[in-house]
């Protein structure tokens, strides 16, 4: 994994590794995702394709103003992130160094 990832790259890693996190230690399968899990994944895939911010701008999902999952969808990323995040700093420290620096840069971004 490269250091030098752009925000956008980083943040579809991050949130891959979330999935698989939470995927591998609340199903039961051979050792890939369960089919709800990679069809949540290839979700969030097309929608950071579609994301209309650049790497300059990008806030975190959290911090976001255009709402584009659906609600089904949403509440099951948000149930992941919850579950996985915290645990991501032993499983990938980088990607959750990153990702609170990211937070935390997009909100202050909305602050000013």
């Amino acid at each position: 994994m490269s250091l030098f990832l752009n925000r956008i790259e980083r943040e579809r890693l991050t949130v891959k590794k979330m999935i698989e996190l939470y995927c591998k230690l609340n199903h039961t399968h051979n050792g890939s995702l369960c089919s709800d899990c990679q069809s949540l994944s290839d979700y969030a895939m097309k929608r950071l394709d579609n994301c209309p911010y650049d790497d300059n701008d990008k806030p975190t999902c959290k911090n976001c103003t255009i709402h584009c999952y659906r609600k089904y969808e949403k509440e099951k990323i948000r149930e992941i992130m919850r579950f996985s995040g915290p645990k991501m700093l032993l499983h990938h420290p980088y990607l959750a160094i990153m990702h609170l620096i990211d937070n935390k840069k997009t909100s202050n971004q909305q602050q000013d």
